[in-house]
């Protein structure tokens, strides 16, 4: 992922890059057109069936993206990466080198004074220092972590590595208010030299937004604490219940993880084995400490939650070969195996068997830590993958491509057509295609990134900005099928081969989740689901982002909805149909800033996008139309090849307004409903601001001799 974003919990992208302006040569109207829109679908006319990875999701570690959203860990540095001082002593921050704002992690601060608490440098448990309290008879003395958020009636689990002298007397609280009714207390047992790992347990009083853990002694003597943990009680092993629940309903197919430019700054050995020894580490790409509780084993455990794939990347940045293939026999191989063997110690005697690997993350990228030139990469990439399938054979490889259209050099603005990046093909500026020419043989397929600019339009009138706001990200999709396009036509062996695309990062940036922001990803999955032949999986950025987050809940958000919208009816096996129409397309009128294909995505039937598919047994014809203007859009539809059995279904995805959302506590703005739809021969009323899919009955026709 591109440094020039960012992103948060409540969990939005958005984009701080800066734009130029362009204008479209077409003056086409944007109004709604006053004759009825016609579309035709032909269902002898099929595609590549759609595969299970189409609505894949992509993950990283950066900010609160993993943590305190996915994985279940509540307490922030619980291994003391940094030291323990009162408050307003902390020394000052850097300035980050980039634009995405890490996650300020709660800080740790003594409790009994601000002497209370020296860090242990010289025996730590692990990292570089542990915690060291003196105790005396003045009062409890320790340390403690506040800005929790609990739930009454919620139990909480966790534990906590410590030792001490016999004489230290050792308590840990869970505070919600004040007073001794407002906590918990347990006494631990009485400490000895060795470092011992004591289990905790507690459940809240009350509701609370701000409490706070407290490790505090008394008595004679002293305590060291090695290393905290706190979970809710309902984890589900490490991982939040209710997200983990959330995304599993999406059907996902295969996520992404991990991966992004944390990945190349990432050493996969410091986050195996046991949590608490795992050293914690400073991730350059992103400025933020890295507490490594999540790796390899804990990411197998999500996929298995969320009952998908998984798909990684290793790091070729500051990576090398020989660390890529150790991470596949880790993943792949047999218990005998050396890292095999390794795994098995560390609880996963079965192997993985992780079938789709991913060779570095934008490489091409000058942002990204290792990066280099084309010419040198293929090199790298090649040694990856020779060394990737000496261990396994089996494995399916994709390679890290950029097409022309992602490629400018520094400063140059540009709204790529495939006229105007012709003359990047075959450049160090193409370097999808020094791939094709420097390592066929060495992947299976290829990746692209893209990530789109939701771009304010305040001259334009509120009747065609939101038609022209749903447009934009789609066009992207469209860009990538006419260069691979470009690509077959100069590498005809990538069709005989069966080379394929993964669209593996992309997100619409800078705009909120609602329904708004919903219309224009049905635009983008249609889009995808139009080039099956070829485009076999995308993985969304970021799996979080479809929902609404809260340290205590969670919701699937408007764009969590699309993903549901579609999962659920153009899923693995349904067959795209040809659509043709009477109204194509037009080129933007308003001016939207560079970065921007110059294209027109989307189905001959404007101001609607309309895609169709068969079910896998040729029963029934799925049909999705998305209708992003404010008013009712009549459509004919004509069916060649079969007879329509209507009356049929309709799920219809809106809300009241384009800015409606859902939200944890409120009622959802932006729903599914299903109901029955008219017979296809009346034509339909598509209502405004919608996304609906009609299901059909339907008889083939028979074959004439």
């Amino acid at each position: 992922m591109r440094q020039t974003r960012v992103s948060g919990v409540r969990i939005t992208l958005a984009s701080v890059a800066m734009y130029g302006i362009w204008f479209s040569e077409s003056a086409v109207a944007q109004d709604a057109p006053a004759q009825r829109v016609a579309a035709t679908i032909a269902v002898n006319s099929e595609s590549t069936p759609i595969s299970k990875y189409e609505y894949g999701m992509f993950i990283e570690h950066i900010g609160e993206l993993i943590y305190r959203s996915l994985w279940a860990e509540m307490l922030d540095d619980r291994k003391f990466y940094y030291p323990v001082r009162p408050e307003g002593k902390d020394p000052e921050a850097k300035p980050s080198l980039h634009l995405f704002p890490a996650m300020t992690p709660r800080k740790w601060r003594p409790v009994g004074g601000d002497d209370a608490v020296a860090m242990d440098t010289h025996d730590a448990f692990v990292g570089e220092q542990s915690v060291m309290v003196a105790t005396t008879g003045a009062g409890p003395r320790g340390l403690q972590q506040a800005g929790l958020a609990l739930g009454k009636g919620r139990r909480y689990v966790g534990h906590v590595v410590l030792s001490g002298s016999p004489t230290a007397k050792v308590a840990v609280t869970l505070a919600w208010g004040a007073g001794v009714s407002g906590q918990q207390v347990i006494a631990l047992p009485a400490l000895g030299k060795a470092w011992r790992s004591v289990p905790i347990l507690f459940t809240a009083g009350a509701d609370a937004t701000d409490g706070r853990l407290e490790i505090t002694g008394t008595g004679a003597g002293a305590f060291r604490v090695g290393a905290v943990s706190l979970m809710p009680g309902n984890n589900v092993e490490g991982w939040r219940a209710d997200t983990t629940a959330q995304l599993r309903s999406l059907r996902s197919g295969i996520w992404r993880l991990p991966g992004g430019n944390f990945l190349s700054d990432h050493d996969w050995h410091d986050a195996i084995g046991p949590r608490d020894r795992r050293q914690p580490t400073y991730d350059y790409a992103w400025d933020a400490m890295q507490t490594n509780d999540v790796g390899m084993d804990e990411f197998m455990t999500l996929c298995r939650l969320l009952d998908v794939e998984p798909y990684v990347t290793v790091n070729a940045g500051f990576g090398d070969a020989h660390s890529a293939a150790e991470l596949v026999e880790y993943a792949n191989g047999p218990a005998a195996s050396m890292w095999g063997a390794v795994r098995a110690k560390n609880g996963h005697p079965a192997p993985y068997n992780i079938k789709y690997w991913n060779i570095g993350n934008e490489p091409y990228g000058a942002w990204q830590l290792g990066h280099t030139t084309a010419k040198y990469f293929v090199l790298k990439h090649n040694e990856f993958a020779r060394a990737m399938r000496r261990v396994d054979p089996a494995i399916i490889l994709l390679a890290s491509g950029a097409m022309p259209d992602q490629m400018k050099p520094e400063g140059v603005k540009e709204n790529a057509s495939l006229d105007n990046i012709q003359a990047k093909f075959g450049t160090d500026l193409d370097w999808t295609g020094s791939l094709l020419s420097n390592s066929w043989g060495y992947f299976d397929g290829l990746t692209e990134h893209w990530y789109d600019k939701a771009e304010p339009r305040p001259d334009v009138p509120a009747s065609d900005e939101l038609l022209e706001f749903a447009r934009q990200p789609s066009n992207q999709v469209r860009m990538k099928a006419d260069e691979w396009a470009e690509y077959q036509d100069r590498f005809p062996a990538m069709k005989d081969k069966g080379t394929f695309l993964w669209i593996d990062e992309y997100a619409y940036t800078g705009a909120p989740a609602n329904l708004k922001s919903a219309l224009a990803y049905s635009m983008v999955l249609q889009e995808m689901l139009r080039h099956t032949d070829f485009l076999r999986m995308s993985a969304f950025t970021m799996g979080v982002s479809t929902l609404d987050i809260t340290p205590t809940a969670s919701v699937l958000n408007s764009t969590g909805e699309v993903f549901r919208l579609y999962g659920d009816h153009f899923g693995a096996g349904e067959i795209p149909v040809a659509v043709t129409g009477s109204t194509p397309q037009p080129a933007a009128r308003y001016p939207v800033g560079s970065d921007h294909p110059r294209v027109s995505a989307g189905s001959p039937t404007y101001p609607l996008d309309v895609i169709a598919a068969l079910s896998p047994d040729h029963k029934k014809l799925t049909i999705a139309v998305v209708n992003a203007t404010q008013t009712v859009q009549p459509l004919d539809v004509t069916v060649t090849g079969a007879t329509v059995e209507g009356p049929g279904k309709l799920w219809q995805l809106s809300g009241a307004n384009p800015d409606a959302a859902n939200k944890v506590d409120a009622l959802p703005g932006v729903t599914i409903n299903e109901s029955d739809s008219p017979d296809l021969s009346g034509g339909l009323s598509v209502p405004p601001i919608s996304a609906n899919v009609y299901e059909y009955g339907i008889e083939r026709a028979a074959a004439s001799n």
